[in-house]
């Protein structure tokens, strides 16, 4: 009776102190902004020749590798990048492109070596020009998605398109095929509203090293350029198509996920933004119903949410905490209740739509234009206060750590993915939990694209969030039922990963997967036949480097860095062992020996 008492006694601590944690992260509006990506020894230029280091916004790449570079520019005009191209040019240095919040989870602006150059789109900042009966507007690269949609609306127009977060780049997104969800129009990618780009590439000795190209919509480069990973040059301008402004109805109607693989395909033919997030234990999704509607309807709604608000810094390492407990007491039964409290929260607040300016949701639907309700990034937008809050993954304080796996699925294998994804949860019904303590697996609808590297056909994206441990080294509580969705994903569906995401597992065979592949690298050996835009990874992935993107060493499979193919790869020691996958049984996971032998000892016990 003790145990159970004391268990009960730590179950009501941890709703406690996740209620807390909830209603700090509904009700704070300040916070500290970012950090800087780069990072240096000192502000003087020699110092930035001898070590600097850059890193994404979790401060950490998938193989948890420190990337160190020469120098960094900061250019304001399109000469500037042509001088600073010229210079990488003719010395034959490698060059990366990085944005002001560096949000790319893989390497992909890290320059190989430790003498490469960055060229920052920090100052390139400006929006160039709105064309209204055009309807298009150009802006620099270094543009965020906010200041683009915000500045668009007071000329009465929209972008129809763009991600969750706001607090990302023009040049940044377009690079790595960002979107939100939709099949109907265009789709839900802003890099297929491209209409026109200006970038600087490198060229021969007697154009100066450097040159413009521009690249109209009728030009078939323009399919690499749009959406180009950041190794056929530096984009100097981007023109994108623009709507009327419009206004969004959107209605969130929580079900059971009993006939979810008959709805998902019918649901995204039928709402125009609509998307689906799904709570595999808790056997319930929640549709999101999102159209347009007239802009009369009476409504200004507003997207602010909960995720992306300032938090107390206190409340996310309690937290992150609670997570680390939960993880190292492999507790599932506690983890599970604290997904079903943290869901419960996030429903009951439209997970932070509000109705108004007032931050508070009262009713469906929410009416709102487009630019209110398309993104969010309140944390972004805030003065510092040293650090007292903060957004709810600031690798300068202890908060959100995670891994994110998102991968898109075509239309005719989706069911079947999420059929087995179903037999693994019958299986294994706590799996899930983790997932959902990050608000399930989100399901995007993502529409076929002209871009090379865009989808090839319409698919469902598949978007899943969990714990990663400080310690590479440490397994997590159902690693193994993760990996096998993961390699299900990849390998048995054939799914393509996010640019923009994934662990190094994601990416393994990816570029095999684009039809259109030859086409890009054919404009990328063009635009830049030495390669001083591409780097190591890149080459990985695009099939240019044939040692692929594994990383074989002791643990590696716990991060995703390798397939495990002996115990080694995964934690021998602390019972994780190699073996097949449950459903997929090509998969390889890190099973946890341990708890497969508690589950056999509760069967027969049973019996």
């Amino acid at each position: 009776m003790a145990q159970i008492h004391s268990s009960n006694v730590a179950t009501v601590w941890a709703l406690c102190l996740w209620s807390v944690c909830l209603f700090l992260l509904i009700s704070m509006a300040y916070s500290t902004p970012p950090g800087n990506p780069i990072s240096c020894t000192s502000k003087s230029t020699e110092a930035q020749k001898s070590y600097c280091t850059i890193s994404n916004a979790l401060n950490a790449f998938p193989d948890r590798s420190i990337c160190k570079f020469g120098t960094v520019v900061y250019p304001e005009t399109e000469d500037e990048i042509l001088s600073a191209v010229a210079m990488a040019s003719k010395q034959k240095m490698k060059v990366k492109v990085v944005t002001r919040t560096s949000h790319s989870i893989p390497k992909l602006i890290c320059p190989d070596g430790d003498d490469g150059l960055l060229i920052s789109t920090l100052k390139l900042d400006r929006i160039l020009n709105v064309d209204v009966s055009a309807m298009t507007i150009t802006v620099e690269p270094g543009v965020l998605l906010r200041d683009l949609t915000k500045h668009a609306a007071k000329s009465g127009l929209a972008l129809p398109a763009g991600p969750y977060w706001w607090g990302v780049t023009i040049g940044g997104l377009i690079s790595t095929g960002a979107h939100g969800s939709g099949w109907l129009g265009n789709g839900s990618a802003v890099h297929d509203y491209v209409q026109r780009i200006r970038i600087v590439t490198p060229a021969r000795p007697d154009e100066g090293y450097a040159k413009v190209r521009i690249l109209q919509n009728n030009d078939p480069d323009l399919n690499a350029a749009k959406l180009s990973l950041g190794v056929l040059g530096v984009i100097s301008q981007v023109t994108l198509r623009l709507e009327p402004l419009f206004k969004r109805s959107i209605t969130f109607v929580e079900k059971s996920d009993s006939d979810l693989i008959q709805q998902a395909l019918s649901f995204g033919n039928e709402h125009e933004f609509g998307e689906i997030t799904w709570y595999p234990n808790q056997r319930k999704v929640v549709y999101r119903v999102d159209d347009r509607v007239p802009c009369h309807v009476f409504g200004n709604g507003l997207n602010n949410f909960t995720a992306f608000r300032a938090v107390p810094s206190t409340a996310l390492a309690a937290k992150r905490s609670l997570e680390e407990i939960q993880e190292s007491t492999k507790n599932a039964s506690w983890q599970c209740i604290t997904a079903r409290t943290s869901t419960a929260a996030s429903i009951a607040s439209a997970y932070g739509f509000a109705n108004d300016d007032r931050n508070a949701f009262v009713r469906y639907p929410i009416i709102g234009y487009q630019h209110r309700l398309q993104s969010a990034g309140s944390c972004l937008d805030s003065p510092n206060d040293g650090l007292l809050t903060a957004c709810p993954a600031d690798p300068r304080i202890k908060s959100a750590f995670y891994h994110q796996s998102a991968f898109s699925i075509g239309i005719s294998k989706a069911k079947n993915f999420m059929l087995d994804i179903q037999k693994l949860r019958d299986l294994e019904p706590e799996a899930f939990c983790s997932v959902e303590l990050y608000d399930g697996i989100l399901i995007r609808y993502a529409k076929a694209s002209k871009a090379y590297l865009g989808k090839q056909e319409n698919s469902l994206e598949f978007d899943l969030t969990y714990y990663r441990s400080t310690n590479p080294n440490t397994p997590r509580l159902f690693e193994d039922i993760l990996e096998e969705v993961e390699q299900m994903a990849v390998f048995k569906y054939g799914g393509k990963p996010h640019w923009g995401k994934n662990r190094n597992v994601g990416f393994i065979g990816v570029i095999k997967k684009y039809e259109t592949a030859a086409e890009f690298l054919k404009v990328k050996k063009s635009y830049d036949p030495f390669g001083i835009f591409s780097s190591k990874w890149t080459d990985q992935i695009l099939g240019l480097d044939q040692t692929g993107v594994t990383i074989i060493k002791e643990g590696c499979a716990l991060e995703g860095l390798c397939i495990c193919s002996e115990d080694i790869h995964c934690a021998p020691k602390e019972g994780y062992v190699c073996r097949p996958g449950r459903v997929y049984t090509d998969a390889r996971v890190c099973t946890d020996i341990n708890r497969i032998s508690q589950n056999l000892a509760f069967t027969f016990t049973d019996m």
